[in-house]
């Protein structure tokens, strides 16, 4: 009798108009979504060539590397832009220096600010709104819509278990709108070669992942509200239960633990931080400048040495009095970054509760765009910042810090002209990003709460079936 329910829940679902329509607008927003996500790839991806030929040119436009202003940028990755994340919200350029605090500046909204207002449309979004939201249309009268009808009666009329009914109606209506859902997602896939993108297997295997994720994430909305319709009688009351659900699911929850963690784990505004830092940057300046005013050359020294011996002072002190910042940028950084961080989990642990937020930190992880990202973009331009002092210290000799610089330029006509810089020479920056493997085991706690909801609500809606007025 469960393949007889199965089968009749497949035949109602496909024939269904609520069916038709629902496919017809998933498989729009589906494969708007990979061409979009496509394009805006192929266009970021343009943007960053130009970026890093710019950045050349002004190299080679030099002729001594003390006057270069070389700066690095986030590279694009196709999954960023089926799963945006935190991607468009985080700088992507970092002038580069020798020493000292890197800053990251230039987010995507500052080229297209349109879309701060109106953010992308991703898979992120289609499943974790638009898909949730059609779970509910689909089955909020799942049970009682069946007792209302009289048709719950005349299939107990047959020697049919509870169990197999409920079973056969949860498994039924999983089966037929996750392989509704996967013909749009498929076709997506198969658009994105030709659309020019083309995907690493990592990068396949992540967005696997990714769908197997949104499978199950809808799995869950579909369990809680057969659940709820198995626990009432009209389907306007499971509506409209399920409705409040979902509202707290995907919007009330996952803000109010942001506010929660707020209020718990006190973090300093960074306005306060950039504020102690530069005076305590003022300070040393105004201590050294007596040591400025009281110099004196050497004995001995001859008069066409003496710029190269001031220059040589300046310097030995700009290099002392910026160990003294790094040491006490460091340290605030460092507090500011375990509070920050601290929040963040605390939120994330608290958001966790909705299987919303459970499905975005999945997917985002698995795409490389959760709060991830910064914290490895910058760790990756620190480790960088030490290659391209190394660098510079051996080309110039000098580390390119924020101290005192001068330059001495001298013209002769007997002299030749120097040659342009090359830009090969400089050490590249790569941003490696995680592995399949190390991105699958980061998510790995999150995707098995989403089999967990499943289990948890499918359990649930067999338990209230079992308990149901079938009269």
């Amino acid at each position: 009798m469960f393949k007889f329910i199965f089968i009749k829940e497949l035949r109602d679902i496909i024939q269904s108009s609520r069916f038709t329509i629902s496919f017809a607008v998933c498989s729009v927003l589906i494969i708007l979504a990979f061409v979009m996500g496509a394009q805006n790839y192929l266009s970021s991806k343009a943007q960053y060539d130009a970026a890093i030929q710019e950045n050349r040119n002004q190299i080679a436009a030099h002729t001594e590397w003390m006057m270069v202003e070389h700066s690095i940028t986030l590279p694009p990755q196709p999954l960023m832009t089926l799963v945006t994340g935190v991607s468009n919200d985080i700088g992507r350029n970092i002038a580069m220096s020798g020493r000292g605090e890197l800053r990251a500046e230039n987010t995507r909204f500052n080229d297209e600010p349109i879309f701060a207002v109106f953010r992308f449309m991703d898979l992120e979004f289609i499943f974790g709104i638009v898909l949730s939201l059609f779970a509910k249309i689909f089955a909020y009268d799942a049970i009682n819509g069946e007792k209302n009808r009289g048709t719950l009666k005349l299939c107990f009329a047959n020697p049919l278990s509870r169990a197999n009914f409920i079973a056969g109606k949860l498994v039924g209506s999983f089966v037929g709108l996750s392989v509704a859902l996967l013909i749009p997602i498929l076709i997506g896939c198969a658009l994105l070669p030709v659309l020019g993108v083309q995907l690493t297997t990592d990068e396949w295997l992540k967005l696997s992942l990714i769908l197997i994720a949104g499978i199950l994430y809808f799995g869950v909305f579909l369990a809680i509200t057969i659940a709820i319709s198995a626990s009432t009688v009209k389907p306007s009351n499971a509506f409209l239960i399920g409705l409040v659900v979902w509202i707290f699911a995907v919007l009330i929850i996952p803000r109010t633990s942001v506010l929660i963690s707020g209020r718990i784990v006190d973090v300093p505004n960074i306005d306060e931080i950039t504020a102690q830092k530069n005076r305590y940057r003022t300070q040393l300046f105004d201590e050294d400048r007596p040591k400025m005013s009281n110099f004196q050359l050497p004995e001995g020294t001859e008069i066409e040495n003496a710029m190269t011996a001031f220059q040589s002072f300046m310097s030995d002190l700009a290099s002392a009095r910026q160990e003294k910042i790094d040491v006490f940028n460091a340290r605030l950084n460092e507090e500011y970054s375990n509070k920050k961080r601290a929040q963040e989990q605390l939120a994330l642990s608290l958001s966790r509760i909705s299987p919303t937020s459970v499905f975005t930190l999945v997917t985002t992880q698995l795409a490389g765009t959760s709060l991830n990202l910064q914290h490895n973009f910058m760790d990756e331009a620190y480790t960088y910042q030490n290659a391209y002092a190394d660098f510079m210290q051996e080309k110039t000799g000098s580390n390119r810090s924020s101290g005192f610089r001068m330059i001495m330029i001298t013209t002769g006509g007997d002299e030749e002209e120097p040659e342009p810089l090359d830009p090969d020479e400089l050490p590249q920056f790569i941003f490696s990003g995680q592995s399949f493997s190390e991105a699958a085991q980061a998510g790995m706690i999150d995707l098995s709460l989403l089999i967990l909801f499943n289990l948890i609500f499918f359990g649930g809606a067999f338990r209230a079936f079992l308990n149901y007025d079938l009269r």
